[in-house]
């Protein structure tokens, strides 16, 4: 007689999903910014699926998810890929203050949309600390030095003609804060992407197997209770060295939804009390660390 498959109980598979989900503090939203047709969609493209399309769709905004499993905890890493046009600027600043970490692209080819990259970063800066001074009511703007995790992005770096040099990019950079950083890239030979996603992973203090090169890339199964797999034996022969140390595992969520209006709001302000009450227990110009048991620089998330 043949025996039949047992499902797995509903406890079972409510305790498996569960076991996939993040704590607060290991969720992180990543904010896409800069002009249209700079290549934000085409590096979200390479960092997800490691695909690039040469037609280009104007982008209204893209919402995505990833989720690791990193030394036994779950991370959940949102990604906000904005419009170039900023057609809803309620909603871009809105996108400031939800944001923990940005990428800021531009086209080494197009001056214009460098310039706008050094407007956007001053503007999620003044919009963080306006939001700040007023959880706290304070007018005072010199009580504020926040340093927010941010790669400005020189893309395209490919073209044969350039209007921005790195030299310039790097020192607008060097004149900002440690936690702002320059790296030239180009997403259509795949050229810098991970580098650009590791060191914005450095300078916010988030575990480095979270860049696209230094995880495995789990495929989804289909049915399926959970989308991360149990961690796998650290001898295994067929992982890498860096991968072995670790036994970091990453999958692209199917099927996400960007977060209501409402629950974005909510995220805003307890991120803004957050920041607001980390200010208030820190000397001024002092720096707040997600994990101030590691040595390495890290910057502002809350």
């Amino acid at each position: 007689m043949l025996a039949m498959p047992v499902s797995p109980s509903p406890a079972s598979t409510s305790s498996q999903e569960d076991a996939c989900k993040p704590p607060p503090r290991n969720c992180y939203r990543l904010v896409m910014l800069g002009s249209a047709r700079v290549g934000k969609t085409a590096i979200v493209a390479r960092f997800l699926s490691n695909k690039f399309e040469e037609s280009y769709t104007p982008t209204i905004e893209d919402f995505h998810r990833k989720l690791y499993r990193i030394r036994g905890e779950v991370h959940q890493l949102d990604l906000l890929d904005t419009s170039g046009n900023h057609p809803f600027p309620a909603m871009r600043r809105l996108s400031f203050l939800t944001g923990d970490l940005f990428v800021v692209v531009f086209s080494m080819d197009c001056r214009e949309s460098f310039e706008e990259a050094i407007r956007l970063r001053e503007a999620i800066l003044e919009t963080k600390v306006s939001a700040t001074q007023s959880a706290t009511k304070s007018r005072s703007r010199s009580h504020y030095s926040l340093k927010v995790p941010m790669v400005i992005v020189g893309n395209k770096c490919d073209k044969d003609v350039k209007t921005v040099t790195v030299e310039e990019a790097e020192q607008y950079c060097v004149g900002q804060d440690e936690c702002c950083i320059f790296v030239e890239a180009s997403a259509k030979r795949n050229y810098h992407v991970d580098e650009l996603f590791y060191q914005l992973f450095v300078v916010a203090g988030l575990p480095l197997e979270m860049a696209p090169n230094h995880h495995r890339k789990v495929p989804l199964t289909f049915g399926s209770p959970t989308m991360l797999p149990p961690s796998q034996p650290r001898h295994k022969a067929t992982l890498s060295i860096k991968r072995r140390l670790s036994d970091a595992c990453g999958v692209v969520a199917p099927n996400v939804r960007r977060p209501s209006i409402r629950t974005d709001l909510m995220i805003m302000r307890t991120k803004t009390c957050s920041l607001a009450a980390g200010n208030e227990n820190n000397a001024p110009g002092s720096r707040i660390t997600l994990r101030t048991s590691e040595s390495r620089k890290a910057c502002t998330i809350q």
